[in-house]
């Protein structure tokens, strides 16, 4: 199953070390599989509010997510980012081809029956 490691980034202002960041980490996630799928691109929020910037890196499956974050070559860079942004990182598992939230809904209203 795929997995993205998806970062919601704040207060991101122009510096050096993120450039360096940015010119260095496809070179620490594509040994991985990974690619950007969302890269600092405009987002509407249409509930809630969403200050910042999204980043999303998809990869074949967690263990390559993980392997990435983990890696020498990410941990790194690393600092160059969080040194002058704030923000959440989370690694996420997709779902399978063919996922159907109605089969999920019936589990739900199943265990909901049981209690």
């Amino acid at each position: 199953m795929p997995a993205y490691a998806i970062a919601h980034l704040q207060d991101a202002a122009p510096h050096e070390d993120i450039a360096e960041y940015m010119e260095r980490i496809p070179g620490t996630f594509e040994p991985y599989g990974g690619r950007f799928l969302v890269h600092v691109t405009p987002h509407e929020v249409k509930e809630g509010s969403w200050p910042g910037s999204v980043v999303m890196i998809g990869f074949p499956g967690i263990a390559e997510a993980r392997a990435w974050w983990d890696s020498p070559a990410y941990q790194e860079i690393a600092p160059l980012r969080a040194r002058h942004i704030k923000g959440d990182i989370i690694m996420v598992e997709g779902v399978a081809e063919g996922y159907d939230a109605r089969v999920t809904a019936k589990a739900v209203r199943e265990a909901l029956g049981a209690e």
